[in-house]
């Protein structure tokens, strides 16, 4: 990287100009005060000639007066000038340099809170408390800033930790069933079948987590790609069609009420909002519980409303379900789903200007409204 020369600072470029300027107008008036000084004291009367005037310890004739009294003058105006030029501009110089100091300060402080900011130091701030002005509003603006860098930061620690549990979990399971199997001599058809489909398990469990990472990276704090009209009863019925069979086979009843609903957006990712509401009201659900799906259109907004019957939870703790790898309302520690269901379909709602909005049924179970702009 090439080294870049830089000129002089703020500081000293507005002292320079401030200086510059100063000069240039005392210079001009010192010129103006010499031409006026000259013009004045040729207007003297004149006197009969012959005539002897001493000008300056100096004896001058009648008819030099006027030009000896101009030199004179003029002499007296530079050196006078002259003086109060100097002090002058040297007087600009320093109390430019002394106010543009003070003016800058928080600049400064920006500058030097900047350059120590790292990962470890983001709790830093300029906390400016000077009069409100645009130096002011920068320095709030930068500790704004800072604010948001500060929860990103502290975002993405977090979501990378619980990532890297839940991927080294899978793998952790691969590795010793490998272990285990390779360190028996004795080991059968039987108990090969076993490990092989151990390891499958763990495969696939960590492929949806790679795949729900993919879908939330695509789509929190992003646009949506390419849109449409989308159905969402049709978005509904092929959801189901993939969730039905566990349904059925825990016993679970469904009931849809489907009206006209048609928004725009992203099929795939509106299938996955449908398809990750569904997971959770099946997964999370009671042996025999119950389903209860709504689409619904209004002339500004369409909703997509899921509830199901399951385990109580508190009202505090329905917005950790939201978080990444957070399982109907436990910890990450949970065997089922990769905990990002309810995180992917925020994302996906924010993408299309939608919001999801969660609330425990009192009988157990959860109801989610996930509401989109209408068509």
């Amino acid at each position: 990287m090439t080294d870049r020369r830089r000129g002089p600072g703020l500081r000293a470029r507005i002292t320079l100009l401030a200086t510059g300027l100063v000069a240039v107008v005392s210079v001009l008036l010192l010129w103006l005060g010499w031409v006026l000084a000259g013009e004045v004291v040729n207007s003297v009367p004149s006197l009969p000639s012959g005539t002897t005037v001493v000008v300056g310890g100096i004896s001058v004739e009648a008819d030099q007066l006027a030009e000896a009294l101009s030199n004179d003058a003029r002499d007296r105006l530079l050196l006078a000038g002259s003086v109060a030029f100097v002090c002058v501009v040297a007087a600009t110089a320093l109390l430019a340099w002394v106010i543009t100091g003070r003016v800058l300060r928080p600049l400064r402080e920006v500058t030097a809170t900047a350059h120590r900011l790292s990962v470890e130091s983001l709790g830093e701030r300029i906390n400016h408390q000077g009069a409100r002005d645009e130096v002011a509003e920068l320095a709030d603006t930068f500790d704004a800033m800072l604010d948001r860098l500060q929860a990103a930061f502290s975002a993405q620690r977090q979501f990378v930790a619980n990532a890297s549990h839940e991927l080294r979990t899978p793998l952790a399971v691969i590795r010793t069933e490998l272990d285990v199997t390779l360190s028996d001599p004795d080991a059968d058809t039987a108990e090969l079948r076993r490990m092989a489909d151990v390891v499958r398990t763990a495969t696939l469990r960590a492929g949806d987590l790679v795949e729900a990472l993919l879908v939330l990276a695509r789509t929190d704090g992003l646009g949506v790609g390419a849109t449409g009209p989308v159905e969402l009863p049709v978005v509904v019925s092929g959801a189901w069609r993939s969730t039905r069979a566990d349904a059925e086979r825990r016993g679970i009843t469904a009931r849809f009420h489907h009206d006209h609903a048609t928004v725009t957006g992203d099929t795939a990712l509106l299938e996955r909002v449908a398809g990750n509401l569904l997971e959770n009201a099946v997964r999370h659900n009671l042996d025999g519980g119950w389903i209860e799906v709504r689409t619904t259109s209004g002339p500004q907004w369409t909703t997509l409303e899921v509830a199901s019957s399951g385990p109580v939870i508190p009202p505090d703790r329905v917005p950790e379900l939201f978080e990444p790898f957070r399982r109907g309302g436990v910890d990450r520690t949970s065997h089922t789903g990769t905990g990002l269901g309810l995180s992917i379909v925020r994302a996906v709602a924010r993408a299309h200007g939608g919001t999801v909005q969660a609330t425990p049924v009192p009988s157990g179970g959860l109801r989610v409204v996930v509401t989109f702009p209408s068509l």
